[in-house]
């Protein structure tokens, strides 16, 4: 999407290789939401040498969903923001926190309570943060790793 060059004024979308889309029309996708479908001429997709980087398919022509302007524009703001070392230290963070909850669910099978009422369901939630951290601890004790992608916060505290 980023190697298209959007004309929003003109509504024209220009692609990698210098062609300009025939159709601009606006209409609703999933969930009732605005989207802007533009097509390209089937005779310039056909021909064009590096088509299969733009689309799957073998007959017909690239077609390109866009968001609104505003949409579009925050989106590839948010994608550029995801580049920066700035992100990708906060999103660290956040990273380890998605782990915690996917081992609770996935493993710990915490997604629906066992029980029924409030005090079962709340003592039920605080025996699984205990066995979350009991399994760290012993993951770590046993130097098992918890991801090859992943450095547990426990390492930095190991004495050899």
């Amino acid at each position: 999407m980023s190697d298209f060059q959007i004309d929003w004024d003109a509504q024209t979308v220009t692609c990698p290789q210098g062609k300009i889309s025939r159709h601009w029309k606006r209409e609703h996708g999933p969930r009732d939401k605005p989207t802007i479908q533009v097509q390209f001429s089937k005779a310039d997709c056909l021909a064009c040498p590096v088509r299969a980087q733009c689309t799957r398919s073998t007959r017909g022509r690239r077609e390109l969903t866009l968001h609104p302007r505003e949409a579009h524009l925050a989106l590839q703001a948010a994608r550029v923001r995801q580049a920066t070392p700035d992100f990708k230290a906060c999103y660290d963070l956040r990273a380890g926190i998605e782990g915690t909850i996917s081992q609770t669910v996935c493993v710990l099978d915490a997604r629906r309570s066992r029980y029924i009422g409030l005090a079962k369901t709340h003592l039920q939630q605080l025996l699984t943060a205990a066995a979350i951290n009991l399994t760290r601890v012993d993951n770590w004790l046993e130097e098992i790793p918890r991801a090859k992608t992943r450095r547990s916060a426990f390492a930095a505290l190991r004495v050899a």
